[in-house]
């Protein structure tokens, strides 16, 4: 209780004398606030003994301020033209890749996470929902270098950690962005600072080199389905994949041919059809990810062309529409929900130590064997 100008007035108790009376620092009150989970038990009580002794009540403002925090994240992805469960998330880690046989199901539940990106970052909605932090989303390329600039600068002054999906933001202006605010990078990281950055992605690798066990049935060199060699670090893993299984396999992964499917369904539909028109069509088509073979299943059964009795297709991502397809399409899953979980996790890891190691974590794919593969028996 003090005097102002002869008037007693009390003095609300502030963070600050929570934390002097706890004898902990005022980061520490506002995680405990904010996420208890984080702060051992014994501090956790000896706060909120100094809280109902003080009577002090929170307030969001004052715990931000307390801790030098928004508590607010970015998230940054390409522009849109390039592109449920909330229980407790746990990263974990893959040596080898699932697989399982998926049989067709008896509903269709309409949903609308077909798109990479879509899902992705719902999953970083929602476990930023569950952490309690707010989510700034933001789009990088496809913009001029001064424009993208300025975005990254204005909200990298807004947030307390970004997360960046690959080619979202070039890499000169990532080491910058680096070294002033939390980062973790969704895919890959900059080749150069490889190993520096907190990074999160999945098998695409070992998915793609797990195409020879969805199509073990032909001996002959594949096709392939894929975008330009070298435009996005997920397509040099993916192809990487592919190549490494042929060569353990005694073939030339130079004697595939390769089309440039763009990743589009338009396109690889057209290719397809080109083939069929050619009458060059292989043995198995090998695609990059589920739009591209759902454009070639298209080509081929408006041919007339049996699959998987002439011609195996395989996708990757494991998309809504590929369960649904004639045939169902044989893919490799990803856990794009969960990638987009896994980056809020870890960006949460790197704002509260923020000296820690670089941190990577390789989430798991699954391997859906399906009918365009012969995965699953017509009498299954």
């Amino acid at each position: 209780m003090k005097a102002v100008q002869g008037v007693a007035v009390d003095k609300k108790p502030t963070v600050y004398d929570v934390a002097r009376e706890a004898g902990v620092s005022i980061a520490t009150v506002s995680r405990s606030l904010r996420t208890p989970n984080a702060v051992r038990a014994t501090t956790r009580q000896a706060i909120r003994t100094a809280i109902d002794r003080l009577g002090y009540v929170p307030s969001g403002s004052a715990q931000s301020l307390a801790a030098r925090r928004t508590n607010s994240i970015a998230l940054f992805l390409p522009t849109i033209d390039e592109l449920d469960s909330l229980s407790d998330f746990e990263l974990a880690t893959v040596d080898e890749a699932n697989m399982v046989i998926d049989r067709p199901t008896h509903h269709v539940v309409a949903r609308y996470d077909s798109l990479y990106f879509d899902t992705v970052l719902r999953g970083c909605e929602l476990e930023a929902w569950r952490q309690g932090l707010s989510l700034v989303v933001s789009l990088g390329m496809g913009h001029s270098d001064a424009d993208i600039s300025h975005v990254v600068n204005d909200v990298s002054g807004k947030v307390d950690g970004i997360i960046v999906l690959a080619r979202s933001i070039p890499d000169h202006m990532l080491e910058a962005l680096h070294r002033r605010r939390p980062l973790v990078m969704i895919a890959s990281s900059p080749t150069a600072h490889e190993g520096e950055f907190d990074l999160v992605r999945v098998s695409n690798r070992k998915g793609m080199s797990a195409w020879w066990d969805i199509s073990s049935t032909r001996t002959t060199l594949p096709e392939s389905l894929h975008d330009r060699p070298g435009r996005l670090p997920r397509q040099r893993q993916t192809l990487r994949g592919f190549c490494e299984a042929l060569t353990l396999r005694g073939l030339n992964p130079a004697a595939a041919p390769i089309y440039r499917g763009q990743f589009s369904q338009r396109t690889a539909f057209d290719i397809t059809s080109t083939l069929v028109e050619q009458d060059q069509l292989p043995e198995a088509l090998i695609c990059a990810n589920d739009q591209m073979a759902l454009g070639a299943l298209t080509a081929l059964r408006r041919a007339g062309i049996a699959v998987p009795d002439r011609v195996i297709v395989t996708g990757f991502d494991g998309i809504t529409e590929t369960d649904t397809s004639n045939p169902r399409l044989t893919t490799v899953k990803q856990p794009m929900l969960e990638l987009g979980r896994a980056a809020v996790a870890t960006l949460v890891k790197r704002v509260d130590t923020p000296d820690a190691p670089a941190m990577s974590t390789e989430l798991p794919v699954t391997v859906l064997l399906r009918e365009s593969s012969e995965g699953v028996l017509p009498d299954a």
